[in-house]
């Protein structure tokens, strides 16, 4: 396959979540790809680490902390990347919460707001927003970042679960109704992948031992491993791909 339908060079993107783990990783991949990018999440500090990272690596890189949940900070953002790069041509909504672990009787109301504002609602807005800049250049691409909990509900992660349905489900009315403007929009669910925010997972030796019982490939799987599928979808070589949901779960979802 030719190298050029992996070739990003002259788009802009917008990476949420993306001062480290999957976000960090698609991030540098979209970049080494010639994308110029621009990253986002709540932490200052840890954008600008990151965002270094990837200078080093000559990717033009860009940062602006935000909140994901909050509809003035995603404003910002997208009029942030408008005047830094004059376009948005990708969009990879990663940011995710979850701040509460146990059953859904348990799970108080300030958390489900919180999970629906970061998960659905942040996307719904980043995704709007971007959505006149797509239309001026041709085109554009969604990516959004769900979870396998999305597709069966996992124990101890139900409202969660609950949101990255709700994504999914968003992926695909996004994907038909802005089908017309040659915007493509795609779901990317991982399975677990060894990153700080599922590190309460992947450092229970119970849970571990469960997990790997059930996984074909019988291993977590990596943040890049997430980002080459990112890459393809945010590339050319997808071009007939939208609506479509990828698992990325070692198989654990069969």
């Amino acid at each position: 396959m030719s190298k050029t339908l992996f070739d990003l060079s002259g788009k802009i993107a917008i990476v949420t979540g993306a001062s480290r783990g999957i976000g960090e990783s698609i991030a540098e991949k979209l970049g080494l790809a010639g994308a110029k990018i621009v990253i986002s999440g709540r932490k200052q500090d840890a954008l600008i680490l990151s965002s270094q990272k990837l200078a080093d690596l000559g990717i033009d890189c860009q940062y602006f902390a935000s909140n994901n949940g909050v509809e003035s900070d995603n404003q910002a953002l997208v009029d942030f990347t408008l005047q830094t790069f004059g376009a948005v041509d990708i969009l990879v909504n990663n940011s995710a919460s979850n701040p509460v672990f146990g059953p859904v009787e348990q799970t108080e109301s300030w958390a489900f707001d919180k999970i629906m504002s970061v998960n659905l609602r942040g996307p719904f807005d980043l995704s709007k927003m971007v959505l006149p800049s797509f239309k001026e250049r041709g085109g554009g691409v969604i990516i959004n970042i769900s979870s396998i909990g999305g597709l069966r509900p996992e124990p101890g992660l139900g409202i969660y679960s609950v949101s990255k349905a709700a994504l999914i489900s968003l992926s695909k009315v996004m994907a038909k109704e802005w089908g017309q403007y040659n915007v493509r929009v795609n779901t990317i669910c991982p399975g677990l992948i060894q990153t700080k925010f599922s590190e309460a997972l992947w450092t229970n030796d119970k849970i571990m031992k469960m997990m790997l019982h059930q996984l074909p490939l019988a291993r977590i799987g990596s943040p890049e491993e997430i980002a080459v599928l990112a890459l393809f979808l945010a590339s050319p070589a997808s071009s007939y791909s939208t609506g479509a949901v990828f698992t990325a779960d070692g198989g654990y979802t069969i």
